[in-house]
C-alpha cells in the first residue's frame, strides 16, 4: 500500500492510498471528509448516503470449502506452500500450520487466502 498526498489544480491537498495487486493500482482510498470535497468540487452537491452495514450472516454458506481443505485447494491449483505464504504474507511454516488445523488464521490472512485461490470466502471455523 502506498500513500500519496495529491494536490488538485483547485489547491485541496488530499491523502490518498494507493492499493496495488502485482504492481498495478487497483484501489485509490481517501478520507470520507476528503471525498466530499472531492465532490463538491466536481459540482455534485449531493452526498451519497452510506451504504447500511450488511446483516451478519446466521447461517454458513454450504458450498464454501472450509479451511481444512486449504491444501488440497492450493495443490490442485498447482501453486507451491512457499509461493502462496509469500504472496498472502506469512511464512511457509504458518501456512503450513493452518493447513494442517495447528492454527487459525484471523480474518486478514483468510481473505487473503480466498482471494488467492480464488473461493469467494471461508467459513467462519470458530
Amino acid at each position: 500500500m502506498l500513500t500519496r498526498k495529491v494536490l488538485l489544480s483547485y489547491g485541496v491537498v488530499m491523502d490518498i492510498q494507493i492499493i496495488t495487486r502485482e504492481g498495478e493500482p487497483e484501489y485509490a482510498v481517501l478520507p470520507w471528509a476528503q471525498y466530499q470535497a472531492l465532490l463538491k468540487a466536481a459540482g455534485i452537491n449531493e452526498a451519497p448516503s452510506r451504504p447500511a452495514p450488511a446483516p451478519l450472516a446466521t447461517t454458513q454458506d454450504p458450498i464454501l470449502p472450509g479451511l481444512d481443505q486449504l491444501r488440497s485447494l492450493r495443490e490442485g491449483k498447482g501453486i507451491a506452500i512457499e509461493a502462496l505464504a509469500r504472496t498472502v504474507g506469512i511464512s511457509p511454516s504458518y501456512l503450513a500450520m493452518i493447513e494442517s488445523g495447528e492454527r487459525a488464521p484471523d480474518a486478514a490472512i483468510r481473505r487473503s487466502l480466498a482471494w488467492e485461490l480464488t473461493v469467494p470466502g471461508w467459513r467462519d471455523e470458530s
